[in-house]
């Protein structure tokens, strides 16, 4: 079983903008299912589940679609309004991006989306790009966004623009959109090694735009989505947009894949990992180191992803859970949990209780 989790940096990022508008973080976790003392834990992890219902929590509290951190709130319903133009008036993924990006310049704030193709082609706020830059290269296309009215802290606005953005648009095709490479103009935040499990893709920094990458011909991939699959996407959001995909842009991501598969159950060597990808275990670790990971790395991330989202589950009692993940004594996971996220697996339980009481 894949699963992915979310870090406490991303959590404190989202109640940025309830802050500001004086309401107090504690209920909205407690919610959602988090236990608050987990924002002082610089390595602490939620699961997926528990940081879209805080989403959805601060949604509702503040009727605001950008969480409160814009200059004006993007009221409840404008996402929706802009999937319906996208679906009922998008033959394919290239008209559907542009009416998505028509639609947000209508707005005094909120995200800015232009797409750019190869020779200038480009649509969305901002108009063709005569000298044809920012088209990549050969047959690439390139989304450019700009979340500048509601970046927030540590570029949480852009970041979240970028992933809602890629997961929408292979939401319309109904296939993952494989990423070239994802560009930002920020520079390389802290929190650097979580872009790999947002996007799948090789990330640059610093550069002159931020903008999403992949090839031109997915322009041309059809709308596949129709009433009933936008009503059902509708009803699971935020769990729907924030949902990753399986991408294969990268060999961390790879393994990581064929790892959760494993889960629950023991997890596959090195060398049967590299079979599996038909490369030697040499190239897999020239592959990984290049990436600034290592198996051991991606093998703890794996399991530790595990652990939270069954402990914020309440699926499995925490030796259950040391067993599943291939230690020898509940012991050895209490440190190895400890090392991972700064806390104890039993904070994690306490998290999923705090909702329980809530509802």
């Amino acid at each position: 079983m894949l699963t992915r989790t979310v870090a406490i940096h991303h959590v404190r990022a989202a109640l940025h903008g309830a802050r500001r508008r004086g309401l107090p973080p504690a209920p909205l976790l407690e919610r959602a299912g988090i236990a608050p003392g987990l924002l002082h834990e610089d390595l602490a992890r939620v699961s997926a589940q528990q940081f879209a219902r805080l989403v959805r929590e601060l949604w509702h509290a503040l009727d605001d679609e950008l969480l409160g951190l814009g200059h004006r709130p993007c009221k409840m319903g404008t996402f929706a309004t802009m999937c319906r133009l996208a679906v009922y008036g998008g033959r394919d993924l290239r008209t559907a991006l542009r009416r998505a990006a028509d639609f947000y310049d209508l707005f005094p704030s909120g995200p800015r989306l232009r797409l750019v193709e190869p020779g200038g082609s480009s649509g969305g706020a901002g108009g063709a790009a005569a000298d044809g830059t920012g088209g990549g290269a050969g047959e690439d296309a390139a989304l450019e966004l700009d979340a500048t009215d509601f970046d927030g802290p540590c570029h949480f606005g852009t970041e979240t623009t970028a992933v809602v953005a890629h997961r929408f648009a292979g939401w319309l095709v109904r296939r993952p959109v494989p990423l070239r490479r994802a560009e930002f103009a920020h520079p390389a935040p802290g929190h650097v090694l979580e872009y790999d499990l947002m996007f799948g893709a090789p990330c640059a920094f610093g550069t002159r735009r931020t903008a999403l990458v992949f090839p031109r011909a997915l322009l041309d991939a059809p709308v596949l989505q129709d009433e009933a699959g936008l009503r059902a996407f509708l009803r699971r959001a935020p769990d729907a947009i924030l949902a990753r995909s399986d991408f294969a842009g990268t060999a961390s991501s790879q393994v990581r894949r064929l790892l959760g598969h494993a889960l629950p159950g023991p997890l596959p060597s090195p060398e049967q990992i590299a079979d599996l990808m038909a490369v030697s275990p040499q190239t897999l670790r020239r592959r990984l180191a290049a990436e600034g990971t290592s198996f051991q790395q991606v093998r703890d991330r794996t399991r530790r992803d595990h652990a939270i989202a069954v402990l914020a589950g309440g699926r499995s009692s925490i030796e259950q859970l040391s067993q599943e993940l291939g230690f020898s004594e509940p012991s050895a996971f209490h440190r190895a949990f400890r090392r991972w996220t700064g806390s104890t697996p039993r904070a994690y339980q306490r998290g999923e209780n705090h909702a329980n009481c809530a509802q």
